[in-house]
């Protein structure tokens, strides 16, 4: 029965054969350039010359002067040597553990951040560069953030007057849970 509804829906088919229609013909391929050979290697040909020997050149020194060399100038007095001490953490103001970022603690990141401070007279942090990363960056961050949010340091001193200095401290990350 469902053969009959599919004649009746579709009705006779009809196909015609289609010819194919002819390739063109592929032309050869031009023929290759002919190359020049290059003509044999003759070296060139060796010349000669012969330059008169009349006077050898001379290296003495032909004239003198009697005047005495100019004298020096004295050297400089040496400066006194400038005493420094580097800046440093204040014991009455204990420096503080950055926030520990939260992501990092999941993941289980630790290291150590060393930092470059520049302590202003003041004991502010005036700028802070990291100089060896604790391989995260979102710690890095958090250190560089706390250090110049909250620490205060002993600023270096030259001849015991306080001046803006660079100076080296180092903050760890270690997980305590």
């Amino acid at each position: 029965m469902s053969h009959r509804v599919v004649e009746a829906v579709l009705g006779p088919i009809e196909t015609r054969i289609i010819e194919e229609a002819p390739k063109p013909e592929d032309k050869p391929p031009p023929p290759p350039p002919k190359i020049e050979t290059p003509p044999p290697f003759v070296p060139p040909p060796e010349v000669a010359i012969e330059i008169p020997m009349d006077a050898a050149p001379t290296t003495a020194i032909r004239q003198t002067t009697q005047q005495a060399p100019v004298a020096q100038p004295p050297p400089a007095p040496v400066a006194a040597p400038v005493a420094r001490t580097a800046p440093k953490s204040d014991a009455r103001r204990p420096l503080t553990q950055p926030e520990y970022p939260p992501s990092s603690r999941r993941a289980g990141e630790t290291g150590t951040v060393i930092l470059e401070v520049y302590v202003l007279e003041n004991g502010r942090a005036g700028d802070v560069r990291v100089k060896t990363s604790s391989g995260f960056p979102k710690l890095d961050e958090a250190a560089v953030r706390e250090v110049k949010r909250s620490w205060r340091l002993v600023p270096g001193t030259e001849n015991g007057k306080p001046v803006p200095m660079w100076g080296q401290f180092a903050v760890t990350f270690k997980l305590t849970d």
